[in-house]
């Protein structure tokens, strides 16, 4: 914990992995990512670089931005550089955190680092 949030449950990750993700560094590009999605689900990793659940799932994450690129987008926001997003957009209290979007509009939220919910999530939105 850093003060003004929890960790629940990084490494890096090699570039090649990574090419299906996102890093958000400013709300101006949350936002053109956000309008450039249209439609298509966006799930948001939200993270932090000394969260230890967060770097343990980290790989996942990209995993399955690899296996669903065509029907999702996939974003990462670091917590402690956009704390507008995390805090003022996201509401987010604990990482990491996973949330849905579409359409501008939060639709599902998943805190913690289950791998098993987080592949849910992922099916349930990447077909609908």
């Amino acid at each position: 914990t850093n003060g003004r949030y929890t960790c629940t449950l990084h490494s890096p990750i090699h570039s090649n992995m990574r090419m299906n993700v996102v890093d958000i560094n400013s709300t101006d590009e949350w936002k053109a990512q956000m309008t450039a999605a249209g439609a298509k689900p966006v799930l948001v990793d939200f993270y932090a670089d000394w969260c230890g659940p967060c770097k343990m799932i980290a790989p996942k994450f990209a995993e399955l931005a690899t296996a669903n690129a065509g029907t999702m987008v996939f974003l990462k926001v670091n917590v402690d550089v956009c704390e507008e997003i995390a805090a003022s957009i996201a509401n987010i209290t604990a990482m990491p955190t996973f949330q849905v979007w579409q359409n501008g509009s939060l639709i599902e939220t998943l805190v913690g680092a289950s791998l098993d919910k987080l592949n849910a999530m992922v099916l349930k939105h990447a077909s609908s």
